[in-house]
């Protein structure tokens, strides 16, 4: 009997049904043995070395593999091919005290099917040690920075907090991020648009818009125009003016299709696409690589291994690809096998990139054996693999460049631009969702005199930057050299899980006040932890563990030292006063009478008696609890009210979502769909200008005005709240006015009614 160990239950299930009845496959579970949660685990004084215990969960898989191994022939290690799976390897052969390397073989396996297995079981080798390593000094570097640092933090900040070398780096993004957002200052400026139409178009749909790009031959940026004044002088000068092209540009441009997925493009595309969590997407990529049964069929491996930082493809793939191609999409789809390189410089070559095991198996024809989430992503990952060998989507693009031309002697010269672009051809855009705007320009003609449909101005305010989501994290870390693909998901799934951030309600990542803070503290008094080139410099040591080129312990070394004497120094310097200052308040402990006063902890600010320790009294903040309580409130109403509210661009349900200026309803098909409309708060007052629609409240950067719902057909509108009576002098609407007085709305009555 060959006893063949794998890591997941799944996994065996998958691998039994390839292999014959002299194969025992039994699973470990997961990892067997790590460093005790009860203490440190790790002799600092010994060169580092690491004492691992057998996990409580694991010991009766470990006396199940102990006496299988004691009756097997051969003992096959076949956990996942990267640093992790090579470490759950070693520690399963160091369980079972197996001194004779003969007796032992390590398989490697890129996907889980029948051919890769039989392939693996050909080409055995042993346990790689310079990747035991690799994973081995990450996680001291990973126990000493969070044992020796977290208790640092309880004692100078709160209770319960704890640190992580690559994480604390992630919540340092986080926070910077967020402190540019705190810190921008909205900047107004105006854009001016136009509809034109050739003076041959016979029909409507000829019309085209453009938007002012020059002034005296200087291209105006977003800022140019900063004010409602200077647009207004810029369609005052354009009065009467003519309109000519002086030059259309057409040009092919292409869109040359993307490599397969790895890790982290997987992780962002998801997040992008389909609204997965870094931490969801690797869950139900692991599900598909372990197996789905497949009815007949039996339980098979969709995908390949998902975490990697590999392009590369077998060239199995390669020719499957090409025949699906030719035969089911057709021959101009395909010119060629595209090879793609990593341009992470240390990544696997002989690892390979994501991509299904196989591409016969369509979306479509295994839809039914997968949940709804399964279905997504193995859909996304079946297109990428497709569209990575397929040709090249061709484009046109077109420019045209017109001159308003001036008759009122004006020195200015203006010039507006119209830009098109139309799929020549789609190539792997037929299968890959990528966004491409089609903008249908008429047929034009240089010198052509154009006539003006109509030309208005459009304010804007400057965004600040967004919160991170999963997809710009994970694509920030990359960028920095923060992590590795097995790491991107915990990193996030951690801190949230340690209360440094929350999601808001467009699932971003919100630091929280206790976020602030340890930052603070870490980037002042310990920065090497938290600065990103240390950080990226550390993973490179990692992957030179890996290859072989560098020893463990001398890197730990490096590390632990100055660490550990920085530490100790910051134990005697920093006061918990000057981390956290308390706030006095007005509030009476009811249990001893002494004042009460706001602290911080993991979870926030509270109340807590200043006669601590004898006095053990805390409570919420009520003040901060009842607004959240109420804003929380106002929106599920405004959700119920408008949960059957349709797009009227694309028929997708509308969301209620908050703003700058307030709750709003935007499309739940975005970013395919960008339409948004205003919740506008009715007063049931008819509007008197038009007679037809009604005065409803609005926002703006100004405040809170009130204006015709009819709008932009009806543009009346009123900076105070109407009354719904109408003057006795003039027939206009009353307004509320200052100190209670109720007043005419029309600038040019003076009647007053006092209060």
């Amino acid at each position: 009997m060959y006893l063949v160990i794998v890591e997941s239950p799944t996994k065996a299930r998958t691998i039994s049904k390839f292999l014959s009845n002299k194969y025992k496959i039994k699973s470990s579970y997961g990892h067997v043995r790590d460093l005790p949660e009860s203490k440190l685990g790790i002799d600092i004084n010994n060169n580092f070395q690491p004492e691992y215990i057998i996990l409580s969960k694991s010991k009766p898989v470990v006396k199940e593999l102990k006496n299988y191994a004691k009756k097997a022939e051969k003992i096959i290690l076949a956990s996942d091919e990267d640093r992790e799976g090579e470490a759950i390897a070693w520690h399963i052969l160091k369980i079972l005290n197996n001194k004779n390397n003969q007796q032992y073989q390590r398989i490697v396996f890129h996907e889980i099917t029948k051919q890769a297995i039989q392939n693996a079981l050909l080409h055995p080798r042993t346990i790689n040690i310079n990747l035991v390593n690799a994973q081995q000094a990450r996680r001291i570097l990973d126990r000493l920075v969070g044992y020796k640092l977290s208790p640092f933090l309880w004692k100078k900040v709160a209770k319960g907090l704890s640190a992580g070398r690559v994480q604390s780096v992630a919540v340092r993004l986080i926070v910077e991020r967020e402190r540019e957002i705190q810190s921008f200052k909205a900047q107004e400026y105006w854009s001016i648009k136009a509809l034109f139409k050739s003076s041959n178009a016979k029909s409507s749909s000829e019309i085209f818009k453009a938007k002012l790009h020059k002034i005296d031959n200087k291209i105006i940026d977003k800022l140019f125009i900063k004010s409602q004044k200077q647009s207004d002088e810029i369609l005052n000068n354009l009065k009467n003016a003519k309109y000519q092209i002086i030059k259309i540009e057409k040009k092919q441009i292409q869109k040359i299709s993307p490599p397969p997925f790895i890790t982290s493009t997987l992780q962002q595309a998801a997040n992008y696409h389909l609204g997965f969590s870094a931490k969801q997407t690797m869950m139900i990529a692991q599900q598909l690589y372990e197996g789905i049964k497949l009815g007949k069929k039996g339980s098979t491996g969709l995908i390949t291994y998902m975490r990697t930082d590999s392009l590369n493809l077998s060239n199995l793939f390669l020719e499957q690809a090409k025949k699906y191609i030719i035969e089911n999409i057709g021959k101009n789809y395909y010119n060629g096998k595209k090879i793609y390189k990593t341009k992470v410089q240390k990544a696997q070559e002989a690892h390979e990139a994501i991509r299904v095991t196989d591409i016969k198996q369509t979306p479509n024809e295994v839809k039914k054996y997968l949940d709804k989430n399964q279905f997504k992503l193995y859909q996304l990952i079946w297109q990428k693999s497709l569209a990575s060998q397929m040709t090249n989507a061709i484009l046109n693009n077109t420019i045209i460049d017109i001159d308003a031309v001036l008759e009122n002697h004006k020195t200015e010269k203006y010039q507006f631009r119209a830009s098109g672009q139309t799929i020549k051809f789609d190539g792997y855009l037929r299968i890959y969702p990528e966004t491409t705007k089609e903008n249908l320009l008429p047929n034009l003609q240089e010198k052509e005199i154009l006539n003006l449909e109509k030309i208005k101005k459009e304010q804007h305010f400057t965004k600040p930057p967004a919160r991170y989501n999963d997809a710009s994290l994970v694509k920030t870390l990359e960028k920095y050299g923060i992590g590795r693909p097995s790491t991107y998901a915990p990193i996030i799934s951690t801190i949230e899980q340690r209360n440094y951030v929350k999601r808001d309600e467009n699932k971003r990542l919100c630091p929280q006040e206790i976020a602030f803070i340890v930052n603070d503290l870490l980037v002042k008094h310990f920065s090497k932890i938290v600065d990103y080139k240390f950080t990226a410099k550390m993973e490179e040591d990692l992957d030179d563990i890996a290859s072989g080129n560098k020893k463990w312990q001398p890197v730990i070394s490096e590390f632990y030292k100055p660490f550990n004497e920085n530490l100790q120094k910051k134990y005697k310097e920093i006061n918990k006063k000057e981390v956290v200052p308390e706030e006095k308040t007005d509030q009476i402990c009811e249990k001893c009478g002494a004042p009460m006063v706001v602290k911080i902890g993991r979870y926030g600010k509270f109340l807590a008696c200043s006669n601590y320790p004898k006095c053990k009294n805390t409570k919420n903040l009520n003040n901060i609890n009842n607004k959240e309580q109420k804003n929380n409130t106002e929106l599920e109403k405004l959700k119920e009210k408008y949960k059957s509210e349709k797009c009227e661009k694309c028929g997708a349900p509308m969301v209620v979502k908050i703003g700058r200026y307030g709750p709003f309803l935007a499309c739940s098909n975005y970013p395919k769909c960008k339409n948004t409309k205003n919740i506008n708060k009715n007063t049931g007052i008819k509007c008197p200008q038009c007679g037809k629609g009604e005065i409803v409240e609005k926002r703006s950067r100004r405040g809170i005005f009130y204006a015709c719902n009819n709008y932009p057909e009806c543009r009346f509108a009123l900076w105070s709240k109407p009354t719904g009576e109408k003057c006795p002098k003039c027939g206009s609407l009353l307004i509320y006015g200052k100190n209670g007085n109720i007043k005419c709305s029309n600038k040019n009555c003076d009647y007053i009614k006092k209060s």
